[in-house]
């Protein structure tokens, strides 16, 4: 019997599942780790646990959705717990501004900042209200197919100057530079320069102030548990170990996908929550449009990658916020690097992830889990040995935060684990190592982003951070409802 399969268990893969489940469509979810969860994979050892991947949820309501169009609720599968402040901003001048939700209580930090900002910040905020609107609850989970999609949503664009980046945007209303910082380095969360991604990006802060920043109850990957649950619980089916290595194609329609284990299953139709570029290049790239399309996007601008710690310490830095940003001594310069140099700098800024602040669970009693990122380019702009400059970058970082945030951090140290661009290339199958695949520039956004449906083969979709509206989990929970109103209609 042919089957409806996707393959790939990440965020993107899952909530399509389930959308597709939920509708009565029998569904074979594929995924070729030992875990589901995709980037969102998790680590256990010496009794810490560590979510691999995405830890920020900024949009509940959209994980809501998939549970309650299954006729379900959400308390009966996962807790989300609120987190205050949103994120701890810090610079190495001692300056600290605390991003949550409260108006009066950021205005106040920006007055003592810069007190001409206070209006100014009003003024950006009532801006990327206008961009939410129009970026994210009219187009953040519509295909575009066409591109008289696109010319329908150009005169909003042109309205938003979406042809200006992010910082550009943030820094026509606010003068200090330290808060310019402070309100653009969101697109960094989703793969995107905030010097080169298009203003629509700001529509990230709206979105935060909209419906605040979430953190599971055991971690991201309790969240991963209960969505797979809920597909289990509608009848779906999910394999692990099961990597799919070909599609094979009968003219301009996927008929089969072949896994590594030598099996051949049939298919009505297939979504890839694969790395889109491999996709076609790899597991396509045998069929002429299949390897068209891969060289295509090999051509294309890719999204920084990541060097990532996990550790655990004997002791709870409870001075730590949930979330903080550390901005290092460079701003534009360090990202132009990161974007752009074929070496690494000498200089990072971090995210440095405490989920202990919110549920101690994640570590024996008295003890802390932590992961510490910076942003490094991928492979194909900086050709490095990371089994070298692994355990370089991991002891700079280290004693950075030895010095700057958690006092004797390698005494207390427990365990350790890296995660360089070697591990996303080899590990996840990202395209040069790329953590949030095609770079969110304009020209590469909406209809010229990889479409949910391939214009060709109809019966092969796309769903994730490759595709419309682009990475996060707001953003690959929104791909799969676009991708999964596809696949219904033509299914039906």
């Amino acid at each position: 019997m042919n089957k409806t399969v996707v393959i790939g268990s990440g965020f993107g893969g899952l909530a399509l599942a389930i959308r597709l489940q939920a509708a009565g469509i029998p569904t074979l979810l594929l995924e070729q780790r030992d875990k589901p969860g995709g980037r969102a994979y998790v680590y256990q050892d010496e009794g810490f646990t560590f979510d691999a991947g995405p830890t920020v949820i900024t949009d509940p309501t959209a994980i809501e959705e998939l549970f309650s169009l299954a006729g379900k609720r959400i308390e009966d599968y996962v807790e989300l717990l609120p987190v205050t402040p949103f994120y701890r901003l810090c610079w190495e001048d001692g300056e600290v501004f605390d991003y949550d939700n409260d108006q009066a209580r950021l205005e106040a930090q920006i007055h003592r900042l810069n007190p001409r900002d206070v209006e100014g910040y009003r003024q950006f905020l009532a801006y990327s209200k206008a961009v939410f609107k129009e970026g994210y609850l009219k187009l953040g989970s519509v295909p575009f197919l066409s591109f008289r999609d696109m010319l329908r949503a150009g005169p909003q664009l042109a309205r938003l100057q979406a042809w200006r980046s992010v910082y550009g945007r943030v820094s026509a209303f606010i003068e200090n530079e330290q808060l310019r910082q402070a309100f653009s380095f969101h697109s960094l969360l989703v793969g995107g320069n905030p010097f080169a991604t298009s203003s629509i990006y700001t529509l990230i802060h709206a979105l935060e102030r909209e419906w605040g920043v979430w953190f599971a109850r055991g971690g991201t990957g309790a969240l991963v548990q209960g969505l797979v649950k809920l597909f289990e619980d509608l009848g779906g089916t999910l394999e692990l170990n099961a990597e799919v290595t070909r599609l094979e194609a009968a003219g301009e329609r996927i008929c089969a996908v072949q896994l590594k284990d030598g099996r051949s299953i049939a298919a009505a139709s297939v979504a890839s929550n694969a790395d889109v570029v491999q996709t076609y290049a790899k597991l396509l790239g045998h069929h002429p449009i299949g390897a068209a399309r891969g060289a295509s996007l090999k051509r294309k601008r890719l999204s920084n990658s990541l060097f990532v710690l996990y550790f655990g310490l004997n002791k709870h830095h409870s001075q730590l916020a949930h979330h903080t940003v550390c901005f290092g001594p460079r701003y534009k310069a360090l990202i132009d690097e990161i974007f752009h140099s074929p070496t690494l700098s000498e200089d990072f800024s971090l995210y440095l992830h405490a989920p202990c602040v919110t549920d101690p669970s994640l570590a024996p009693p008295g003890c802390g889990s932590y992961y510490v990122l910076a942003p490094v380019p991928h492979l194909g702009t900086a050709d490095l040995d990371w089994t070298v400059e692994g355990p370089r970058l991991r002891d700079r970082i280290f004693a950075y935060l030895e010095q700057h945030y958690m006092p004797g951090l390698r005494e207390q140290l427990v365990t350790h684990r890296m995660f360089t661009p070697f591990d996303f290339r080899d590990r996840l199958g990202a395209w040069q190592g790329s953590a949030f695949s095609i770079e969110p520039i304009l020209r590469q956004s909406a209809w010229f982003r990889p479409h949910n449906r391939d214009s060709r083969i109809s019966n092969l979709y796309l769903v994730g951070a490759g595709t419309h509206p682009g990475a996060g989990i707001p953003g690959v929970i929104g791909s799969a409802k676009a991708t999964a109103r596809l696949m219904l209609e033509d299914l039906q």
